[in-house]
């Protein structure tokens, strides 16, 4: 199989951009990513398209990336839309990265794009629902009820404070996975308020994040509660965005004398497992595929773009990913070693905490970050020296509690 790079990559700003739609964000996420690696629309032989709720939001489906394309004037080329929830631009990485490397094609474009903030906040949140076996949304529901209640025998009169109101059920499932941690474990609301500090604090270097405000860990702590131990500004808001990165056989790459280059050293995808004796999880069996494919380990990664849906969501990740042995990733953070300038760097670009979460878009957003930073170009939040990065990714919920999608993807230099 042949070596695949990435010549170029682009991002649009994450937020609610109720003044535009979804051909507006692809194309400039589209025009830029072209911009970056110096080549023209007439040279992409195949575009690989990342969506999940766009036939939900406003009834698009079947051709979505043909729709966005074909205005800026892209078309006879092969189209592929993926949809595979949180990780569907992933997935087409993935997809895109297979064609490239088998020889089928020599160029291609992946974009993710995304468009989920409504005023209308009850079917901002039917959204959601879809990502989930829909079939067995009665037993999820029963689930959530045994530990709310559990939770209120413990917590007693604290378990009276103030709650978000609306939210997507896929905190609830943070929360018990939180929880069940804390138990077992041993670690803390406050380890989960200092990864959220941090990303927060991270966010203030990136002018393309939703959120760009620093918050203490007290500030954290005391935000409004979503599900116990989970506060509002451990959690990713509901946002608009497109990503997108240009792809290419090292030979296409050396034609055209791109400036930034980097490898795809591994794109590897999973599903969610039921659980079972093997101790092991789902996460930790794709990272060591990963690891093994691009000829490294977890010791030899300078950063990370993990999946923060919320702050537990990083934690449980650094440890899936072999960064710190299991139960240790709260003190992991709480030691700094996640911070910019701390030994591993973990989603300095603030994370889908504070840079956004526009679900399609995040899988490939992560991976242009992880570009950015290795060929030198993020500025004030630039990890230094990178050489290696790593972005997880994950999508959707089983009714078993397990991530549906999962992926892991390795850029070298």
């Amino acid at each position: 199989m042949r070596k695949v790079k990435i010549i170029g990559g682009a991002v649009t700003k994450f937020g609610r951009h109720l003044d535009r739609n979804m051909k507006s964000l692809a194309a400039e996420a589209v025009t830029g990513a072209l911009e970056d690696a110096g080549i023209t629309k007439e040279q992409l032989q195949c575009a690989w398209v990342g969506n999940s709720v766009q036939g939900l939001f406003d009834g698009q489906e079947s051709i979505r990336g043909q729709v966005v394309l074909s205005p800026l004037g892209i078309g006879g080329i092969p189209v592929i839309n993926v949809e595979n929830a949180c990780a569907s631009s992933a997935t087409a990485l993935n997809g895109a990265w297979a064609q490239v490397a088998l020889g089928e094609m020599d160029v291609a474009l992946v974009l993710g794009m995304e468009k989920m903030f409504m005023t209308d906040k009850s079917k901002s949140l039917a959204l959601f629902i879809g990502g989930t076996d829909v079939g067995m949304i009665p037993e999820i529901i029963k689930t959530f009820k045994k530990a709310q209640e559990s939770l209120k025998e413990e917590r007693g009169t604290k378990g009276d404070k103030e709650k978000v109101k609306r939210r997507s059920g896929a905190m609830d499932f943070y929360a018990i996975g939180a929880r069940a941690h804390m138990k077992k474990y041993g670690s803390t609301q406050r380890q989960l308020a200092v990864i959220a500090s941090k990303n927060h604090y991270h966010s203030t270097m990136n002018p393309l994040a939703q959120y760009q405000k620093e918050f203490t860990v007290e500030e954290v702590l005391n935000d409004v509660e979503v599900a116990y131990p989970l506060t509002r500004a451990m959690c990713a808001p509901v946002g608009d965005g497109a990503a997108a990165a240009i792809i290419c056989s090292e030979d296409f790459a050396k034609k055209v004398g791109t400036k930034h280059i980097t490898e795809i050293g591994a794109c590897v995808l999973a599903s969610g497992e039921t659980p079972q004796k093997d101790a092991k999880g789902t996460l930790t069996k794709l990272a060591e595929k990963a690891y093994e494919k691009a000829g490294l380990g977890p010791q030899d990664i300078d950063l990370a773009e993990v999946h923060d849906a919320t702050a537990f969501g990083e934690l449980y990740t650094t440890e899936s990913l072999l960064f710190c042995p299991e139960g240790e990733g709260g003190s992991f953070a709480e030691a700094g070693h996640s911070t910019l300038g701390g030994k591993l760097p973990i989603n300095v670009s603030g994370g889908l905490e504070s840079q956004g979460h526009p679900i399609g878009a995040t899988g490939i957003r992560q991976v242009v970050e992880l570009f950015w930073h290795l060929t030198n170009r993020v500025g004030k939040r630039q990890v230094e020296g990178a050489k290696v990065g790593l972005a997880q990714n994950a999508g959707g919920i089983l009714a078993t509690g397990q991530p549906a999608a999962l992926s892991v993807t390795i850029l070298k230099v």
